[in-house]
């Protein structure tokens, strides 16, 4: 008599959880946008805070610019099939974005020393003050920006490929 009073209660249960539960999705463009905003307004008030000038430039310029190339790159290169390697997929969470953020560090610092280069070749005799910031701020940038776009996207990764999974049971 109970059962036909009140019905399948697991139907109801599942139900407000299917409801409840939103997708993490990856969108790229929104990573590429904070990752030039967050860094650049921190350091930007960071130079405002201790008067350097250059910090307040290089937020706008080296900081904010590395960051947002950063998480473009990697965030098309999780996007492509390497984001579909099943070590990728399958390694501990930390494993991957520690690779990722070790990746973009060194990048960060590759890029650094061909920007350092190439100005050396192009213009030999004028030292510019922001070209000193290049050897802190790209491989910082990369780092930053690489963990925080891995991050975000192994979790958008994971939740829609478990939510997928609970579909199929």
């Amino acid at each position: 008599m109970n059962q036909m009073k009140y019905g399948n209660q697991t139907d109801d249960v599942y139900g407000i959880k299917a409801v409840g539960s939103k997708k993490k999705t990856f969108i790229l463009w929104r990573e590429v946008v904070m990752a030039y905003a967050a860094p650049a307004i921190m350091a930007g008030i960071g130079g405002l805070v201790t008067a350097d000038r250059g910090l307040q430039i290089g937020a706008l310029t080296t900081i904010g610019g590395a960051s947002a190339l950063m998480a473009l790159m990697i965030g098309l290169l999780l996007r492509s099939r390497v984001g579909h390697m099943r070590w990728v997929i399958g390694a501990p969470h930390l494993v991957v974005v520690g690779v990722f953020a070790l990746a973009g560090s060194s990048f960060g610092l590759y890029a650094a020393w061909v920007t350092s280069v190439a100005l050396e070749i192009m213009i030999p005799s004028y030292h510019l003050a922001w070209a000193d910031r290049v050897w802190i701020d790209f491989p910082l940038s990369g780092f930053i920006a690489s963990t925080i776009v891995t991050w975000r996207w192994r979790l958008a990764v994971t939740t829609n490929f478990s939510s997928k999974r609970r579909r199929k049971k």
